[in-house]
């Protein structure tokens, strides 16, 4: 048996720079963050060579990968010529919540094939295969955050050039500077699942056709750069703030971004001491993320406590293989 854990994401500034219709035309910046909060995916041989099990939220199995109705295991399992195996995923957040679990999961079967087949593959390579898979073949409207936060953890600026190239930068900060960060965001769950395809199909023809959304979405990345060059000098306190500009700006790249619980929200908590917050995820519901000075920790929670509240933890490794076992014999 093989084990693969793989973070899931959360995005502080730069969300959408990452849509093809954007960064080929101006660039991309999005400055993103492994959370501790992981998809796992275990392969087996199975007792039929001539079956194929894969379990999530349901139990497929079949006598060849092209039979599978889920997109993502069908698509891949094709393409490794893998058979006669049970594969099981388990996540510690469901999908739909705002912390890129799709593209986390498509990673995190990358990983577990290639080690299955005995083959190492950087996170380069895992996050690049991830967006070929989920963009181009299975046509999904999303961009390329994702899927290179789930493969290299931590706190890293990618920013995404014109050609498709992505650059890669982690964020150099002190020790007390990044623990302080993680003390003060706080996340809240809003309840509410959804797919993010809907919205980010019409932020990225919003961003072609509309000159202000457009403008829009050039100042996400100019936030972007400000907020990495806070954070390298150790000014953590200027997280509130641009997010808060960050989160004022999404709001206007299409609609069902936001809702009237999550509006509600997000005042209660600025008005009880957040310095800014944003919707994690495309929009319509999910995680609230706040940065709040630790002083305002228990007000803010408290004018929250109608939803459930989430430690924030970075994760700072990225799709990590967690367990080999010796292949059972007569396999």
């Amino acid at each position: 048996m093989i084990i693969v854990k793989t973070p899931m994401r959360v995005s502080f500034c730069g969300g959408g720079s990452d849509l093809p219709v954007f960064y080929e035309k101006h660039g991309g910046s999005v400055l993103s963050a492994g959370l501790s909060r992981y998809m796992y995916l275990s392969i087996h041989p199975y007792f039929h060579p001539d079956k194929l099990v894969c379990k999530y939220s349901r139990n497929e199995i079949v006598s060849e990968p092209s039979k599978l109705e889920h997109p993502i295991f069908r698509v891949l399992l094709e393409q490794f010529g893998i058979n006669g195996v049970e594969i099981t995923s388990t996540a510690d957040v469901p999908a739909g919540t705002g912390l890129g679990s799709s593209s986390s999961f498509t990673v995190c079967l990358l990983h577990t094939l290639y080690a299955y087949i005995g083959k190492y593959v950087s996170p380069g390579k895992l996050a690049a295969e991830a967006c070929h898979t989920e963009i181009n073949i299975l046509g999904e409207p999303i961009g390329k955050q994702d899927q290179y936060a789930a493969a290299y953890g931590g706190l890293h600026v990618y920013r995404f050039k014109k050609n498709g190239h992505v650059d890669v930068e982690p964020v150099i900060m002190s020790n007390e500077a990044m623990n302080r960060l993680e003390n003060n965001l706080l996340m809240f769950y809003t309840g509410d699942l959804r797919s993010a395809s809907a919205i980010l199909s019409e932020q990225g023809k919003n961003v072609v056709a509309d000159s202000d959304k457009e403008q829009a979405q050039l100042k996400i990345c100019q936030y972007t750069h400000e907020l990495h060059k806070e954070l390298i000098n150790d000014n953590i306190d200027a997280m509130g703030p641009l997010l808060n500009a960050n989160w004022e700006q999404k709001r206007k790249l299409a609609g069902g971004i936001s809702t009237s619980l999550i509006d509600e929200a997000y005042e209660k908590a600025m008005a009880a001491g957040a310095t800014g917050g944003k919707l994690l995820g495309a929009g319509g519901g999910g995680f609230l993320l706040f940065y709040v000075p630790e002083h305002r920790h228990n007000a803010v929670k408290n004018a929250l406590a109608y939803l459930r509240y989430m430690k924030f933890e970075f994760s700072y490794s990225g799709s990590t293989v967690i367990y080999v076992g010796d292949k059972p014999k007569g396999y």
